[in-house]
């Protein structure tokens, strides 16, 4: 993609309050697409952009929920930039239902899986998560100012969470007592869980990983 087209794809999702995660998304997707023929996205016809799902599915093999994902940002940017509607979704078939129930885990088996993390940062936030009932996304955005431990509040401030709307869930003596310890060992100052980068927060990828790790440890 170049640099051209995609600062103006930047420009109007910034204008329309996409968040960064949500840009970066899109433009993954789009980058995929323009890639794979080797040809600025916006020229593509609606026929390449289906072949590029068919490899997608066929070839490569990938879920439907990254495939949907594509799906949004290669429909958003042809929507928006190309001014092109498509009514097919390029061909990508409805989401399968999925007829196996969601696991639950005990309260034994998580306090268990959280144990096994040795990294403090990661114990923390992945507690902070469980604890508060928080989104990935809402918990590494965190800032210190957000937890209001004072007696009379024990809350925990949620900005521009889901449906970019703010909110607050209860923070747990317990949470606050890890959080404290935490505290003293990281003082973070701009983000809660500050990221490898002083003025970034830690990635919802690094998150994920540091669950799965801790799945994959032996009880």
């Amino acid at each position: 993609m170049g640099s051209k087209i995609r600062d103006k794809f930047v420009e109007h999702m910034e204008l329309f309050g996409l968040s960064k995660q949500t840009q970066r998304s899109y433009i993954t997707g789009v980058k995929g697409l323009a890639q794979h023929h080797n040809q600025s996205p916006e020229t593509l016809s609606d026929d390449q952009v289906r072949a590029y799902f068919r490899h997608l599915i066929l070839e490569r093999k990938l879920a439907w929920t990254s495939c949907g994902a594509y799906l949004s940002g290669i429909t958003y940017f042809f929507r928006h930039i190309c001014h092109h509607e498509v009514d097919d979704r390029f061909g990508l078939p409805p989401r399968p239902r999925s007829r196996k129930l969601p696991s639950v885990l005990s309260m034994e088996e998580v306090s268990r899986l959280l144990s096994c993390i040795d990294n403090l940062k990661h114990r923390v936030l992945l507690k902070t998560i469980y604890s508060a009932g928080l989104r990935v996304s809402e918990a590494i955005q965190l800032k210190p100012e957000h937890i209001e431990s004072d007696p009379s509040r024990m809350m925990i401030r949620v900005e521009q969470g889901k449906g970019r709307k703010d909110r607050y869930t209860v923070l747990s003596e317990k949470l606050l007592f890890e959080l404290r310890d935490y505290w003293r060992k990281y003082s973070p100052k701009q983000w809660l869980f500050p990221g490898q980068k002083p003025d970034s927060h830690i990635t919802s990828s690094t998150a994920s990983a540091a669950m799965y790790d801790a799945k994959k440890k032996p009880e």
